[in-house]
């Protein structure tokens, strides 16, 4: 039985992701084909925006643990996200989108680890990755109605400036729903009150190899933003991309609750080490044109990996919102200097060369993994 705090927390991210969703199922159309900026200043924003929204998650994962608060950084993350998406209509340049999405992000950047730190608490031990699968489905359905509300946007409305200005601007909706239904039926975590806290970060170093190598795989993985622009090159109509973020969304909700009970039956580590396996068959798809597979492969890594990663820390870190914070953290680093560096390669260089240079990172990144696991096992 999932508990109502996660049930609500569920139609939360919901409404706020249904918003999210209307927001970046278009915007990689947006910068490069209606502001007319290259794929190097998608990449600029992919970074910016990803940044903001990862690294200053440890900061606030941080300041939860330290003064027991929960809800309080929720409503504030929530809000900020609310307000922030509909101004993107007011953006004229990649500059301007850069800076909205970067405030707009540092909502997330809030939130985040507290959500983990809500769902963790109200989860019960063993059954942590149904919990986390059952959030996760409810987060990529409300992408999924999202993509759709663009989808149909664009497809009888046209793919004119006004149009996509629009859409923004209709984010207030579900974004305001979002936070009522925080404000009224998510309950805090009842931390046991202390007149001082202290935190011994040293208790989680044991988690910092599992890390490593995730970062490592974002750091090489594309940006879903950039299979949204190489399916458009490869002659997929601007009205119909948001169908393929459907699919993208859509593959994850389907799988996120199964492979939740996966993670609780075989441990978060296997089903982790699997889902890299998805990220390169994702690539090898869409470099060979195979779009639609490549963006179905890309739903399974995201939602297995993500599940798998918050999974685990729910299980053996000791400072939950601190740890959730610093994997937040580290996937800021690690994508956006990503983002940066395959954005530039694939502008200046060449679409091919930014598929090999990602496709080959990946490639080391899980020979060292295994290699490492070999070793540990072997000598366990």
């Amino acid at each position: 039985m999932i508990n109502k705090n996660i049930i609500a927390m569920g139609f939360v991210s919901f409404f706020t992701d249904m918003a999210s969703a209307m927001v970046t199922t278009i915007l990689p159309i947006y910068i490069v084909y209606i502001l007319n900026d290259g794929v190097d200043k998608l990449g600029y924003v992919i970074a910016i925006a990803t940044f903001v929204s990862y690294a200053f998650r440890f900061v606030f994962g941080y300041l939860s643990d330290k003064y027991q608060k929960v809800k309080l950084f929720l409503v504030i993350g929530y809000f900020i996200s609310a307000v922030t998406k509909p101004l993107l209509y007011f953006a004229n340049s990649w500059q301007s989108v850069a800076s909205l999405r970067a405030l707009e992000r540092m909502g997330k950047a809030v939130r985040s680890a507290t959500k983990d730190t809500l769902i963790s608490y109200y989860a019960p031990k063993d059954e942590s990755g149904k919990n986390f699968g059952f959030h996760k489905m409810m987060d990529i359905g409300g992408e999924v109605v999202g993509a759709l509300i663009a989808f149909f946007a664009l497809f009888y409305l046209g793919k004119e400036l006004y149009v996509f200005k629009n859409i923004f601007l209709a984010t207030l909706i579900p974004g305001v729903i979002a936070v009522l239904v925080l404000l009224f039926f998510v309950n805090d975590v009842p931390y046991d009150k202390k007149e001082k806290i202290e935190i011994n970060l040293k208790d989680d170093y044991k988690l910092l190899p599992i890390l490593i190598t995730y970062f490592g795989i974002i750091f090489f993985m594309m940006n879903d933003n950039f299979y949204i622009i190489k399916a458009k090159e490869s002659g997929i109509s601007i009205a119909y991309i948001p169908l393929l973020v459907v699919l993208l969304n859509l593959t994850q909700t389907i799988l996120s609750y199964f492979i939740g009970l996966k993670i609780d039956k075989i441990g978060a580590k296997k089903i982790l080490n699997i889902s890299f396996i998805f990220a390169l068959l994702s690539l090898i798809a869409l470099f060979y044109g195979f779009v639609i597979i490549s963006f179905i492969l890309l739903g399974v890594f995201i939602v297995s990996s993500l599940n798998a990663i918050r999974s685990y820390i729910s299980q053996n870190a000791v400072n939950k919102s601190s740890v959730y914070g610093f994997l937040y953290a580290g996937v800021a680093i690690f994508s956006s200097f990503g983002a940066i560096v395959i954005g530039n390669i694939w502008q200046f260089y060449s679409e091919e060369k930014a598929f090999i240079f990602s496709f080959i990172g990946i490639c080391v990144v899980l020979i060292i993994n295994f290699t490492k696991d070999f070793y540990v096992t072997r000598n366990s």
